[in-house]
């Protein structure tokens, strides 16, 4: 099992890198168009809806995703405003107690929350440049797999026993842990202001909140893996769980804050 997630790992990455830098613009943008469809795919699942209605929902998806591209900037920081405005307040009570959405339309409209600002922020970021969007993931990647070593290795009180048992909150300092260090040499090396720090430390704690969330719902689902695409994985939703809440956040402080607040 540990072999195939990280053969699996591997050549999701190097594709992921190759298309990074070297697909253009529309191309990218269908490339992780298609990805964010499969993920609604697996939401329509969580959310429990009928084969037709799973395909309904992937054309609606479709479908809105290109009529917010068509509509421009001021669509797009709206999404990204949404988005994050959700992960702020809302997420966190949801998870504090436990909430269930039993309600189709409803469980349709938050899948297009969590998904179509992510799909919108990873054009706008690799719009101004690629280097930005892989380290945004990159912070996302390091706080998971910190998290991951550090509970392994410490983790004794839990974080949410009734969302996710095997995160603990040795694992959530692990994870700030390693992205602090990450941002200390992001500092160093490319001359960014140590405000970056910060910046990065509420990207990791967002990432953590998306974890528990997509955890708690596919709990709430009663399903282990939100899909089966990724051998050794799970689906596309299990490995973007972190990067749902932070890319549109990252995208809307790029968006309203002057770049050379972080960058000198």
């Amino acid at each position: 099992m540990l072999k195939q997630r990280v053969v699996t790992a591997v050549a999701l990455l190097v594709f992921f890198l190759g298309a990074l830098y070297f697909l253009p613009a529309i191309p990218w943008t269908m490339l992780t168009l298609l990805a964010i469809l499969i993920g609604a795919w697996e939401w329509a699942g969580i959310a429990g809806y009928s084969a037709s209605g799973r395909r309904f929902y992937l054309l609606l998806t479709l479908f809105l995703g290109l009529a917010l591209l068509a509509l421009g900037n001021g669509a797009r920081s709206a999404m990204f405003a949404a988005a994050t405005l959700f992960w702020l307040v809302p997420a966190g009570a949801w998870l504090i107690f436990q909430w269930r959405l039993n309600h189709a339309a409803a469980m349709a409209v938050l899948g297009w929350l969590l998904l179509l600002p992510t799909w919108l922020a990873l054009g706008y970021l690799h719009e101004i440049n690629p280097n930005l969007l892989l380290v945004v993931m990159m912070v996302v990647w390091i706080a998971d797999s910190a998290a991951y070593f550090s509970g392994r290795r410490f983790g004794k009180n839990k974080l949410a026993p009734a969302i996710s048992p095997g995160k603990t909150w040795e694992g959530v300092g692990g994870a700030l842990a390693g992205v602090s260090a990450f941002s200390v040499g992001v500092v160093l090396m490319a001359g960014a202001s140590w405000w970056i720090v910060l910046a990065f430390w509420g990207l990791a704690v967002l990432s953590i909140i998306g974890d528990l969330f997509e955890s708690w719902m596919k709990r709430v689902a009663g399903i282990k893996d939100s899909g089966s695409i990724l051998p050794g994985h799970g689906g596309v939703l299990d490995r973007i769980d972190g990067l749902i809440p932070t890319l549109p956040a990252a995208a809307l402080c790029i968006a309203c804050l002057d770049w050379g607040v972080l960058v000198k």
